[in-house]
């Protein structure tokens, strides 16, 4: 049946899905010569044009993964009317395609974010339906107590919508300032913040420091990124049930990939049996 055709065009680095479905309502896509339509579906050896333009056919290009620790007040965006810096600055280039962020960061929010060349990984990644949670280490104003961390892991009514988290640990602390690691399912917009004001304890650090089986290496600096090793991206792309071509994950990767030669993943259940269509 094929593929969406904003999905086919967002995998080519073209722009976000919801970018590509206002071009092709605008009638600025055509596929085979006929102008599409939103939510039509190509065939793999489909002619596209955009704008006029055919768009050359991809050629394989192998999975790369970067794994940044972001700093606050950088956005995940490559365009910004404020001129703010941006995440997608100092990325090394790409032959072809660019680098998709797997989920954003707000502004002030700090740690792993991951950025890959590989349109269906990214997808796969930051779909709800595929199962991935998302850790973060968040500083608060005060200190819960057990009916507040109850209630957080119940779940609390924000919006009309039930809010919680999947689990909330005490860390450390003192005085007015105190740690806990929280974990989420999904992680939509301001979530962890909302959460916690809640209760009434606001939010005066957020780090995410796991995505999934992915952790934010204790290495990697503030601001710096590592492109994750080949085994690494092997071990990945299997355990989100992608193929993986015999002897993939022992080459050495590109200039800069896995410089530590120490894994950046942990133990996971697989994640295999989503398949996304849209």
């Amino acid at each position: 049946m094929g593929d969406k055709l904003q999905k086919v065009l967002a995998e080519r680095g073209i722009g976000s899905r919801r970018e590509m479905e206002r071009w092709i309502a605008a009638g600025r896509v055509a596929v085979d010569g006929s102008v599409a339509h939103v939510g039509q579906r190509v065939a793999p050896g489909a002619a596209i044009a955009v704008d006029g333009r055919p768009l050359a056919r991809p050629s394989p290009a192998a999975t790369r993964i970067l794994v940044l620790n972001k700093r606050a007040g950088v956005i995940v965006s490559r365009k910004d009317p404020e001129g703010r810096a941006s995440v997608f600055d100092d990325l090394p280039p790409l032959r072809a395609g660019r680098w998709l962020a797997v989920g954003r960061l707000d502004l002030q929010t700090t740690g792993l974010l991951l950025l890959t060349n590989d349109g269906a990984l990214a997808h796969r990644l930051s779909h709800p339906a595929t199962g991935i949670d998302r850790e973060y280490a968040v500083r608060i104003t005060g200190k819960l107590g057990g009916a507040a961390m109850a209630r957080l892991r119940l779940g609390v009514s924000i919006d009309g919508r039930t809010e919680a988290f999947s689990d909330i640990r005490y860390y450390r602390g003192n005085g007015a300032n105190h740690w806990y690691h929280v974990v989420l399912m999904e992680g939509r917009n301001r979530e962890v913040r909302t959460l916690f004001a809640s209760e009434g304890a606001p939010v005066t650090r957020l780090k995410r420091v796991r995505y999934g089986p992915v952790v934010l290496p204790p290495w990697l600096p503030r601001g710096a990124w590592e492109e994750m090793s080949p085994k690494d991206t092997a071990r990945l792309r299997k355990l989100l049930g992608f193929d993986v071509p015999p002897g993939a994950g022992r080459g050495r990767g590109p200039k800069g990939a896995g410089r530590n030669r120490r894994s950046m993943l942990i133990p996971y259940p697989e994640l295999g049996t989503e398949r996304q269509s849209h």
